[in-house]
C-alpha cells in the first residue's frame, strides 16, 4: 500500500485529501502538531515520512506580515523537503494560491517563498495554485468583530474546497508535473457579494461591510491578478451549490 504524509492534515482542505486519500486506498499519515509533528521546527518529521512515497502540502500558517510570512513558509517548507530527502520521498505536492506571483499581500510573499523552496529542491514536485475557496466567505465573516462582516471587494473565481482536495489526490496519482494549471470555480464572483449571500444563507445575524482594496495590491487585483490564466481547469461546484450543500449537512 501506497504511504502518503499530508502536511496541514487536520485543516480544511488537509482533513479532506485525507478522507479523500484513505477511500483511494492511501495508506495515510497525517503531519500536524496534534499527531507529534511541527513543520516549524522539524520535530517528528523524520519518524512520520518514514516509508512514505509522497507528500501533500497542504498547511498553512497565521501570519500577517510580509517577513512574519516569508518565514513561516520558508521554514516549514525547508523542514518538510529536507526531511523528504532524507526518509526517500520521491514526489512532493505544494498547494498554492492563483495570483501568490501577482499580487503584493504579505501572505502571498510567503506562498512565493514556499513554491522557491519546493521548486529548488531535490525531491520530484508539483505546484498546484488554486484560488480562493467558497469556504473563505464564512471565513471572513468568523474573523471580523461582531456585528460586523469585513469583506474585500475583490475580484476572485471561488472553488470548493473538497475539488481542491481531489485534484490534490490526483497529482498524486499522476507523479511529478512541475506546475500545474491554474484550478478554479465554475464562475467569476465579488467576495463582497459572496459574504453577502452566506451571511443570509446561514441567518447570520451580521452587517456586511465591503471594505475597498487601496493602493497598488487593489490595482492589482482589479486587473484580475486573482483570477485564473487561460487554461485553467475548472471546477463543477457554483457558490450556490456549495450553499445548498452545505446547508443540507448542517441540518
Amino acid at each position: 500500500m501506497s504511504v502518503l504524509a499530508v502536511a496541514g492534515g487536520t485543516g480544511l482542505v488537509g482533513s479532506m485529501v485525507v478522507e479523500a486519500a484513505r477511500a483511494r486506498g492511501y495508506d495515510v499519515r497525517v503531519l500536524s502538531r496534534g499527531h507529534g509533528v511541527d513543520l516549524t521546527t522539524g520535530e517528528g518529521l523524520a519518524a512520520a515520512l518514514e516509508g512514505a512515497q509522497t507528500t501533500v502540502d497542504a498547511s498553512n500558517v497565521l501570519a500577517g506580515s510580509k517577513a512574519a510570512s516569508i518565514e513561516s513558509f520558508e521554514r516549514a517548507s525547508d523542514n518538510l523537503v529536507h526531511a523528504g530527502v532524507v526518509a526517500g520521498v520521491s514526489h512532493h505536492i505544494a498547494l498554492s494560491i492563483v495570483g501568490c506571483d501577482r499580487v503584493d499581500l504579505g501572505y502571498y510573499f510567503g506562498k512565493r517563498r514556499q513554491e522557491e523552496v519546493v521548486t529548488s529542491g531535490v525531491v520530484p514536485w508539483t505546484v498546484l495554485r488554486a484560488t480562493q475557496f467558497h469556504e473563505f466567505a464564512a471565513q471572513l465573516v468568523g474573523r471580523s468583530p461582531a456585528p460586523f462582516a469585513l469583506a474585500p471587494r475583490m475580484r476572485s473565481q471561488p472553488i470548493a474546497a473538497r475539488e481542491v482536495a481531489e485534484h490534490l489526490l490526483d497529482a498524486v496519482d499522476r507523479g511529478p508535473a512541475g506546475l500545474l494549471p491554474d484550478l478554479a470555480g465554475p464562475e467569476e464572483l465579488r467576495m463582497d457579494r459572496l459574504v453577502r449571500r452566506w451571511v443570509r444563507a446561514s441567518r447570520t445575524r451580521r452587517i456586511v461591510v465591503p471594505i475597498p482594496m487601496a493602493g497598488a495590491v487593489g490595482r492589482q487585483v482589479r486587473d484580475g491578478g486573482l483570477l485564473p490564466g487561460p487554461d485553467a481547469a475548472l471546477g463543477s461546484e457554483t457558490f450556490e451549490e456549495w450553499l445548498r450543500r452545505t446547508a443540507a449537512l448542517s441540518l
